[in-house]
């Protein structure tokens, strides 16, 4: 169970993630599921959020799944399968996560269910990414980054670090988006990051991280060394986590290591990277989650993909600098709102 929160900002927090961010409403039926290993501190609070809503919430725990995605099919219970789809809202606090499984798919053909995947963040993570920063001011920003991205497809986009990655490709056209309020039926992530898709044959370079979850999430003691054409080439480095990630890439990839299906970047300034969480890391400040194995929209692809934290990156368009060492240096209404960030951080919702 993670502690690391302030219980009363827990509160705040699950009642922002619940009322504010899931517009759960009274009647509404909201199904949180977990596993044996979840922050159950984490669990209550929000359940207790959506009970102060007037909605009828239900806790399902099942025992921790192996894998994530499609590849948890086997060991998702059929009541569980039965209740995600005949809800209004489910909230997966299991870890790995219960996204892209069949489970899923069925539940996302009702047109009814919202689903947020908040996987393995725990009391800390509910608190500091949805009670220590103004939500309105924070999706300004994503809105922002979104429109960069947006309007750079088909350019070609470069991602850097001081470890040594340098990786270029060719943007594709957005694949997800995220809302403020989640008050149409979809599947949805908690705030504080902004997805790239690239056109996977383009990209090539080194990619080189410092955390991954492979089968587990962990802090890399050593990084990990990724070559790519197209495809991933070769993987060095990482001391043992990397006969894991090489395990979980050849079972997402089809046999083969695959290729790097999604990059991101991470603004939210109260995230922290300390490896306790997969969801909150890749949303720190400058980081970026890099997606291994096969599209979900291809054939035997899905959400059961391993992925890399590349920390404090810098990412060029067509040579014209966005961002640097983790930064926002460009276009400057997002530079403004990343420091208006900064500086309401831990002031939480506007009236708070």
């Amino acid at each position: 169970m993670t502690l690391d929160c302030d219980r009363s900002l827990l509160a705040v927090g699950a009642d922002v993630l619940v009322r504010d961010f899931m517009c759960v409403t009274r009647g509404e039926s909201v199904v949180i599921t977990t596993d044996c290993a979840g922050d159950m501190l984490g669990v209550q609070a929000v359940f207790d959020a959506a009970r102060v809503q007037g909605a009828k919430p239900t806790i399902l725990v099942v025992p921790q799944m192996p894998y994530q995605g499609a590849l948890a099919d086997p060991f998702i219970p059929e009541p569980v399968a039965a209740a995600v789809k005949n809800c209004d809202v489910w909230i997966d606090m299991a870890f790995p996560y219960m996204a892209g499984s069949k489970a899923h798919a069925e539940a996302m053909k009702t047109e009814r269910v919202r689903s947020l995947q908040l996987a393995d963040l725990g009391a800390g993570g509910i608190e500091r990414l949805y009670a220590h920063v103004d939500l309105d001011l924070l999706f300004e920003l994503q809105v922002s980054l979104d429109a960069v991205i947006g309007n750079a497809t088909g350019k070609i986009c470069r991602v850097t670090n001081e470890k040594g990655t340098d990786v270029s490709f060719k943007i594709a056209k957005p694949a997800t988006k995220k809302l403020r309020r989640t008050n149409v039926p979809g599947t949805y992530t908690p705030p504080g990051s902004a997805v790239i898709y690239p056109d996977k044959d383009t990209v090539k370079g080194t990619v080189v991280i410092d955390a991954t979850f492979h089968e587990y999430h962990t802090l890399l003691k050593s990084p990990i060394r990724l070559e790519i054409d197209g495809k991933i080439q070769n993987v060095s480095g990482g001391g043992s986590d990397r006969r894991v990630l090489e395990r979980a890439l050849r079972r997402a990839g089809g046999g083969e290591y695959g290729s790097i299906i999604h990059f991101s970047h991470g603004f939210h300034p109260a995230a922290r990277l300390a490896g306790r969480s997969f969801i909150e890391d890749i949303r720190v400040a400058g980081n970026s989650a890099i997606g291994f194995g096969i599209p979900w929209w291809e054939p035997g692809g899905g959400e059961n993909h391993p992925d890399g934290v590349v920390t404090m990156q810098s990412l060029s368009i067509e040579g014209d600098e966005i961002i640097r060492d983790g930064a926002i240096v460009a276009p400057a209404i997002a530079c403004q709102l990343e420091r208006e960030l900064q500086a309401n951080l831990r002031k939480g919702p506007r009236g708070s």
